[in-house]
């Protein structure tokens, strides 16, 4: 169980952090540092083994029905990925400590970081391509909210909704590459997956396949054209962007590549997708990263830089290329995270990060200066750095790469780009640490604590031992992670700072002498540039998404036109027609020979009356008081029927909803005109009366048809069979809804108390703006009694609350053996509570109450899916349900089962949703009282009616 442990440490620490948020911020700190370390010592802890040869594999049944399972294996590459993820992520959680500023509300910024760590980590260890695609996505919501950490900023707001407009897209096209894979591979375990190259490379789904992916992967990693979201990215704070950017985020495209190289590589739609996209990007990058004056701007584009050289020895598909570009991951996310954390020590020791008014820092601040330079030159590849073997070995493939027949093409641009990245990395040096001071109106700066310059010192160390001791401190790794990535046994290995002359060295020492004279005449082009408009691909994003906002909304307005006789004919002509479809290719519906039930007078009468009810309410539909009486007609005839039928749990549920729905419609009808305006005309009602008529006799005959039928095997007849063996229970709808059906319950409660939510949101501002003038104007038309709350009316609801509420936990305990159950006496807490609200006003009933309606439907969830959650503890599938029988003296036999928790949860939730629609109505209500009464004066009896 270590990969369950190292896979939820992070998600753990982020609950910790949320439940901790007003802690200080040594506990922050600690929980997060903690978890990190954790999980980093889990590693280290397998690192032996797994780089021997050994993977570690752990599987769990998650949904079978969808061949999903929490299938975990970590092999060298996940063990490179991870040691990155959480070995990065525990010094980005020490530098944040010292960066962010005492205000910052650092357990939720870390509570975020914790989940996106857990998002990546389930990425590595993923050995189930269907659950890769779920932490996918969680590091697309979970980046979203750390790059829009400052949401006061605009620009961070824009910047977390480009990453994850473009992110969250290639998701989407992942999803469709992913499940196009398993289903041609006939598995979704990767392993499986990559044992079957020959079956997915020769189906004609291949290039399907390879687009959709290499869509996710590379806006995932930023490979043009959809490199535009990082340096927007940049609006975050710098401990995002060193992670994020360095080992995390970005680096999941290239992971994605690496994993799936095996059964994607080694053809040319491959190599010219793919090393292709990387040479653009590593010298698109590079070229831009000259000419920007924002330092993280500088390094995010640096970033695309090094992320298209990753992409590109990926896509030459060869094992020695593989080889380089594992290297160059690790070479990159030391010397990256190290350069962002130096670029925000400069930042939070100046005020500015414009590099036109900075130069000199050495004097100042020698130590990051020192470090500084080093990881500057590890990016630009200069010995003895790590970065400069990493760089030789990119130069030495592309020497040995034809593209399109030629030869020279990819050296070539292989070595412009190496030329750039000197001359921007040559500056950021040069701009920031030598030099004179261009400007005296920064901050005097000096050199942070320890909390910030060790993380750096750290990583500048790893750095240098990269390139001092390649082969003892990276090359076991480097060697087992590109067996991993090739499927194969790795080519032989030799890192070193010296391979005699070559054509790699003289290309590397072209790109120092060039990018430097380049660096030299920088100015000139820069000024040039300058006036040259270029293509802004920002510019086409807001553009392309305002085109796309605009088109939505013509739909929408088109669609949602506010009618609700729109929607409803709509909806009622759409299922007429779905029934005449479904009939005629069956053949049509005809009645079966079952044996029916006499009518009775009672019966009968009933039925006349609901009939009666239903036309009054049709034809008088404009009067809502007398519609609404007739409804509650309606509504008791129901009742009674599934009386008549032996139904008691449906009639009492019944009957509870019908007393809670009318009390609510009461209280919304006291905020609307006695009668509407008449708003069909006459031929309107016709056409609707029409298809009104269809419906109805279409869904009477379907379900005379139906009830008719001879049934043989139903789902109820074993749902007869089972309830007291299976659930322990002799009222079957009670135990099919906590029990057998409990999912589908669960989902149900979630969908009610979103609906409670939606109620809230809609109701809450409904005192402001237009709607709120439209209330304080509006005048009731209805006369009122003077008497606020009528004393015997007070004292009876009083009396019957205790009574009520003992009535509901009798009808919640004996549900599960006869007619009750949670959702009844949720109904019945409900009933007492509202004639309170009723009896003694909003005002004195609120003043009482102890627990809020957010807090109860919160709690009634949780203790919903925590039930759940419990069977999987035992083994037992989720949801699973378990009983006994205790003899308990003077009592006698008890039963316990567990799903009475659940029914708790139902009850909460149920409670919750009720009261949260009530206290709404009632708030939007009092506040027209007081405004009438503060615009009419004390002696405006009238106007004071009971809200």
């Amino acid at each position: 169980m270590v990969l369950v442990a190292l896979l939820f440490l992070p998600f753990a620490a982020a609950v910790a952090l949320s439940l901790c948020a007003r802690a200080s911020r040594g506990v922050h700190v600690a929980i997060a540092a903690g978890a990190s370390a954790a999980g980093l010592a889990l590693i280290v802890g397998a690192a032996r083994g797994v780089i021997a040869g050994t993977p570690i594999e752990t599987r769990v049944s998650w949904i079978p029905a969808l061949q999903l399972d929490l299938s975990l294996r970590l092999d060298p590459l996940a063990l490179l990925f991870a040691g990155l993820i959480l070995g990065i992520g525990l010094l980005v959680v020490i530098y944040a400590q010292g960066y962010l500023a005492k205000s910052e509300p650092t357990g939720r910024f870390l509570s975020f970081l914790m989940l996106f760590q857990g998002a990546m980590v389930g990425i590595a260890l993923s050995s189930n391509i269907l659950l890769m695609l779920v932490f996918w996505e969680l590091t697309s919501l979970s980046s979203f909210l750390l790059i829009g950490f400052w949401r006061d900023r605009a620009d961070a707001r824009q910047g977390a909704r480009m990453a994850l407009a473009v992110t969250g897209g290639g998701g989407l096209a992942l999803i469709g590459g992913m499940l196009l894979l398993g289903q041609v591979a006939g598995s979704y375990e990767l392993v499986t997956i990559l044992g079957r190259v020959d079956l997915v490379q020769a189906s004609p789904l291949y290039p399907a396949i390879l687009v959709l992916v290499l869509l996710g992967a590379f806006t995932k990693s930023a490979q043009f054209p959809f490199h535009f979201w990082l340096p927007h990215g940049m609006s975050a704070p710098t401990p995002v962007s060193a992670y994020l950017h360095s080992a995390t985020m970005v680096k999941a495209g290239v992971f994605l590549l690496a994993r799936l190289w095996p059964v994607l590589a080694g053809t040319d739609m491959w190599f010219y997708l793919v090393a292709s996209t990387g040479l653009v990007t590593m010298i698109f990058g590079a070229g831009v990263a000259l000419f920007r004056d924002d330092l993280k701007a500088i390094l995010a584009y640096s970033t695309i830089s090094q992320l298209g050289l990753m992409v590109m020895l990926l896509g030459f598909g060869t094992p020695a290329a593989a080889t380089a570009a594992v290297f160059h991951i690790l070479n990159h996310a030391a010397f990256k995270a190290a350069l962002f954390m130096t670029a925000g020590i400069v930042d939070h020791e100046t005020g500015t990060r414009d590099i036109r008014r900075l130069g000199g820092l050495a004097a100042l601040m020698p130590i990051t200066a020192t470090l500084g330079t080093l990881a500057v030159a590890a990016m630009a590849g200069l010995p003895p750095l790590g970065g400069f073997i990493s760089k030789e070995m990119m130069l030495e493939q592309s020497v040995h790469t034809v593209f399109a027949g030629q030869g020279l093409l990819v050296p070539l641009l292989a070595t412009i780009a190496a030329i750039l990245s000197v001359a921007y990395s040559l500056r950021f040096a040069a701009g920031l640490f030598f030099g004179a001071r261009r400007t005296g109106d920064v901050a005097a700066p000096h050199d942070p604590g320890t909390a910030m310059l060790a993380p750096p010192a750290v990583l500048v160390m790893i750095a240098l031992a990269f390139g001092l001791l390649p082969m003892t401190v990276a090359g076991p790794l480097v060697a087992a992670a590109t067996g991993a990535v090739i499927g194969a046994a790795p080519p032989e290995l030799h890192l070193a700072l010296w391979h005699g002359i070559n054509p790699a060295l003289a290309m590397s020492l072209a790109a120092v002498a060039i990018g430097a004279l380049l660096l030299w005449r920088r100015a000139p082009v820069a000024a040039w540039l300058a006036g040259r408009g270029g293509l802004d691909a920002k510019h086409v994003f807001d553009t392309a998404m305002a085109a796309v906002v605009d088109g939505t909304r013509r739909v929408s307005l088109a669609v949602h036109a506010g009618s609700l006789q729109r929607y409803l004919f709509a909806l009622f002509a759409v299922a007429i027609l779905l029934g005449i479809d479904a009939a005629s290719t069956t053949g049509g519906l005809a009645a079966g020979a079952g044996a029916t039930l006499p009518a009775s007078p009672v019966a009968i009468t009933a039925w006349f009356a609901l009939v009666v009810a239903t036309l009054v309410v049709v034809a008088r539909q404009r009067q809502r008081f007398l519609a609404l009486v007739f409804i509650s007609v309606i509504g008791l005839v129901i009742a009674l029927a599934f009386v008549h039928l032996s139904a008691p749990d449906l009639a009492l549920t019944q009957v509870a909803v019908e007393v809670v729905t009318i009390l609510l419609l009461l209280l919304a009808l006291h905020l609307l005109p006695k009668t509407p305006p008449s708003l069909s005309s006459t031929p309107r009602r016709l056409r609707d009366a029409a298809l009104g008529v269809a419906a109805g006799v279409g869904t009477g005959w379907a379900a005379w048809a139906v009830m008719t039928r001879e049934t043989r095997d139903t789902v109820s007849s074993y749902h007869w069979a089972n309830s007291y063996s299976g659930g322990g229970g002799t009222n079957v709808v009670n135990v099919t809804l906590v029990d057998f059906r409990a999912f589908d319950t669960l989902g149900e409660i979630i969908v009610l108390g979103i609906a409670g939510l939606a109620i809230y949101a809609l109701l809450e501002p409904a005192a402001r703006g237009v709607a709120g003038r439209r209330l304080r104007e509006w005048r009731e038309d209805m006369p009122h009694s003077p008497e606020r709350h009528p004393m015997m009316f007070v004292m009876a609801a009083r009396l019957l609350m205790p009574l009520a509420l003992l009535v509901g936990i009798y009808i919640f305990l004996r549900g599960h053996n006869q007619p009750g159950g949670g959702f009844i006496a949720a109904l019945v807490f409900a009933i007492a509570i509202l004639l309170q609200y009723l009896a003694s006003g909003f005002d004195w009933t609120d003043d009482r109450r102890r627990i809020g309606e957010h807090p109860l439907i919160a709690f009634g969830v949780l203790i919903a899916v925590a039930t759940g959650l419990g069977s999987l503890v035992f083994g037992a599938p989720f949801l699973s349900s378990s009983f006994g029988y205790f003899h308990v003296p003077l009592i006698g036999e008890v039963e316990l089962a567990t799903a009475t928790l659940f029914d708790t949860g139902v009850a909460c939730v149920v409670v919750g949703a009720v009261m949260m629609a009530l206290a709404q109505l009632s708030h939007v209500a009092q506040r027209a009282t007081r405004h009438a009464e503060a615009n009419d004066g004390p002696d405006a009896t009238d106007g004071e009616a009971v809200r």
